[in-house]
């Protein structure tokens, strides 16, 4: 089902009244280390430039920067990019006010492109993957993030008296949903794995958790939903064919 609204003022306007270089509370916080860790344990071995689609807090800027990588910190809004390179500021960091439906970006240009958390917002996920393998290299990788067979609820917005998705997620994924989103002559590769336990965080875990090494904290997490399979991420990697 196609998505009706105005994607582009609507995140333009949610940089204005969120902002998301701010610290998170306690599980929110563990929770979004674990996915970023995860996405960092997950990168391929040889890339130079990184595309950040929906750069929110910069993370991506300030882990891989220092490693010698060229970063674009990509977002419709100007707030989150003028933020992001005025808190990591460097040569090989630039920003890109853009759609990503419609990328200002030549294509087969891109080593590695994270799109952490974001396609449960967009209006289309399969245009949006597509457009973010067009831009991607040949022998590049594609890593896309998303809550994991996330039950969508919704509120009733008191403007509209329509029903509003909360957290703007228009979109649930499972791997099947996700395998199926791309399947051009130039997909060499795509895997996937799911990972984090809600009864953990339901039960406020991370006051240990956060103490524990990413390896032990995989370890953990794999232990706990050996007994209780509730799943709450899934991480895919799409590579492109030489």
């Amino acid at each position: 089902m196609q998505h009706k609204f105005n994607y582009i003022q609507h995140y333009k306007k949610d940089a204005k009244v969120f902002n998301y270089f701010q610290e998170k509370p306690g599980g929110t916080a563990h929770d979004e280390r674990r996915v970023r860790e995860t996405i960092l344990h997950s990168l391929p071995q040889n890339y130079n430039t990184v595309l950040d689609v929906g750069c929110g807090s910069a993370w991506v800027a300030k882990e891989l920067l220092p490693k010698d990588k060229k970063v674009i910190s990509l977002d419709l809004s100007f707030e989150n990019v003028k933020k992001a390179l005025d808190l990591y500021p460097s040569k090989k960091h630039s920003g890109l006010i853009s759609d990503s439906f419609n990328l200002a970006i030549a294509d087969n240009s891109i080593d590695l492109i994270i799109a952490s958390e974001i396609i449960e917002h967009v209006v289309d996920p399969g245009s949006f993957v597509k457009e973010l393998m067009r831009v991607l290299k040949p022998d590049g990788t594609l890593i896309i993030t998303t809550p994991y067979k996330e039950l969508l609820q919704y509120s009733l917005c008191i403007h509209c008296n329509k029903e509003t998705p909360l957290h703007a997620h228009i979109h649930s994924f499972d791997e099947e949903i996700l395998l199926s989103l791309y399947k051009e002559k130039d997909l060499k590769r795509i895997g996937y794995f799911t990972f984090g336990n809600k009864a953990l965080i339901h039960l406020r875990m991370h006051v240990i958790l956060k103490y524990l090494p990413y390896r032990l904290w995989r370890f953990a997490d794999s232990f706990a939903n050996f007994f209780i399979r509730h799943k709450i991420h899934i991480i895919v990697k799409y590579e492109k064919a030489i």
